[in-house]
């Protein structure tokens, strides 16, 4: 079985506050092994929505960056839409969310977590 790719050029980046952030949740769930798992899927009121979730399994056919300890995988076609994205955590008063900062986005939709390219 082939290895997944790791870089050390990211194409995607974090801010100080996501990378904090993504910090506090992988400690909290006491996550040692994997990492971060950004992408992106068919759906959402502009025809892509993006995925963001933690995962300890790493297939072949991704992509693996490291960013100040964090582990960023990326599955082989999310990459495309996802080259030169920007992830920021931003928190109000109430709650906090993540925000997909992203050139690739032709068309984005109110959410914020839906798009087209």
């Amino acid at each position: 079985m082939e290895q997944s790719h790791t870089t050390d050029k990211p194409i995607v980046t974090l801010t100080d506050a996501a990378l904090k952030e993504v910090k506090r949740l992988l400690e909290l769930q006491g996550m040692t092994e994997g990492g971060l798992r950004l992408g992106v899927k068919g759906g959402g009121c502009s025809g892509l929505s993006y995925t963001l979730n933690f995962d300890e399994k790493i297939s072949e056919f991704d992509s693996v960056y490291e960013i100040d300890g964090v582990k960023i995988i990326v599955d082989a076609k999310s990459a495309i839409y996802l080259n030169g994205m920007q992830l920021d955590f931003q928190k109000d008063l109430l709650s906090g969310s993540f925000k997909f900062i992203n050139p690739n986005a032709t068309k984005t939709c109110g959410c914020g977590e839906s798009f087209s390219a």
